[in-house]
């Protein structure tokens, strides 16, 4: 068996669906949809074809022209340090991603991700491990805290911060860090170590009150990320300064109590339940074996989605007879843009699992079924041609997970 039947193989047994009437060769999916389509004669990258079946052959409500959607964070750039490595997801990878942009990063125990800023708003989620962070703010207030799988945290745009990974079962922590602007580059962080190397040793000798001497150690160029010292107790770290930060920049978004519905479950976190996080809101979904997150759009900004686990399809509609459905897998960033109508559904046999973010304070959708529901059903009627008893049996209620 050659790689790429066998590869088709898995993703098949993975959950994978073709097209509907699509074909299969022996390579993975062909462009084949009933009497439509033919089978591709020359070169073919099968491995990607297999993971994206709805390219490949795509559903018959499909039309027009769609902006790319999706880009896997196994196309990036991986920046490779000592004890750990980045790589990003931004407008140069993904064009549309104008809202914003996200890095996946990974540090090992006691490796820092060096003390730094930003211009824009960092958004953190814990994917694996453990690590301590610790912030300032202009007033000297101080903030740190060790943070776990599926914890959150927030750092306000200036807000100078640091990351380190700290011991356990996964040898330090993966994160996701997701950023208020898409045009944002991990590369153009203000670090410290940056800084200081580029800073005259006589300036550096009268602002801190010490002899040029005391400066002959400092790296002459930036650490970024590199192993550093075993952090102690938590409680050691916690600095009193001018107290501590009055809205905590970390936030246990699983021990939320999750909206429940048949099919799965979802967990809106905004600055009504963080209120540090100002400028993004987020909702971590988790969708059972052919469930969906219902029809509907988000009339608020642009839409990152982050796919944690599992196998997924997304169409989005834009308007003028357009719409493009796309293929998703763990790793997969997916964007929709401002308004746009769409649904996630879980192609797979196991649960599909994602974070969608939003630039926003406040998260914010619009239910399709409700919209229907609760506008006129005679009028609803009218548009449809749907069979009054159903219109009226429509729930009032918004569900945003349905069962499959």
């Amino acid at each position: 068996m050659n790689v790429f039947s066998r590869r088709g193989l898995i993703a098949a047994a993975g959950g994978v669906a073709w097209g509907a009437g699509s074909a299969r060769s022996a390579e993975g999916p062909s462009p084949l949809r009933g009497n439509k389509g033919a089978d591709i004669l020359g070169p073919r990258n099968a491995p990607r074809e297999v993971e994206d079946p709805f390219t490949v052959a795509p559903p018959k409500t499909d039309h027009g022209t769609m902006p790319n959607l999706k880009w896997s964070f196994a196309d990036s750039h991986m920046r490779l340090e000592e004890g750990g490595w980045a790589r990003q997801t931004t407008t140069r990878e993904l064009p549309i991603s104008t809202a914003m942009a996200g890095v996946n990063m990974r540090l090992k125990a006691n490796v820092v991700r060096e003390m730094h800023w930003h211009k824009e708003a960092e958004w953190a989620y814990m994917i694996k491990g453990r690590a301590r962070i610790t912030a300032i703010d202009g007033d000297g207030r101080t903030f740190a805290d060790d943070v776990g799988e599926g914890d959150l945290w927030y750092f306000p745009s200036g807000i100078p911060h640091s990351i380190q990974g700290l011991d356990g079962p996964e040898d330090g922590c993966e994160f996701l860090l997701v950023f208020d602007d898409g045009g944002f580059s991990e590369d153009s962080t203000f670090l410290i170590t940056d800084w200081l190397a580029h800073t005259p040793r006589d300036v550096l000798a009268k602002n801190f009150g010490l002899p040029e001497r005391a400066f002959d150690a400092l790296p002459e160029k930036e650490l970024y990320i590199f192993p550093g010292p075993k952090p102690g107790a938590l409680a050691e770290d916690q600095l009193g300064g001018a107290g501590p930060v009055p809205k905590r920049f970390s936030h246990r978004m699983l021990a939320q109590e999750p909206i429940r519905t048949t099919g799965g479950t979802i967990r809106i976190t905004d600055s009504t339940i963080f209120p540090a996080s100002t400028t993004i809101a987020a909702a971590l979904v988790e969708l059972e074996p052919g469930a969906m997150r219902e029809l509907h759009w988000h009339p608020n900004g642009d839409e990152w989605q982050y796919y944690l686990s599992g196998r997924g399809r997304m169409t989005v509609f834009g308007s003028e007879s357009k719409a493009r459905s796309f293929d998703y897998q763990a790793g997969d960033v997916g964007y929709v843009p401002f308004a746009m109508g769409h649904y996630i559904e879980n192609t797979g046999d196991t649960p599909l699992t994602f974070l969608e973010m939003f630039r926003s304070p406040r998260y914010a959708d619009i239910s399709l079924r409700q919209w229907m529901a609760l506008t006129p059903h005679a009028l609803v009627q009218a548009h449809t041609k749907l069979d009054r008893a159903a219109i009226d049996a429509l729930p009032q209620t918004k569900s945003p997970v349905v069962p499959g």
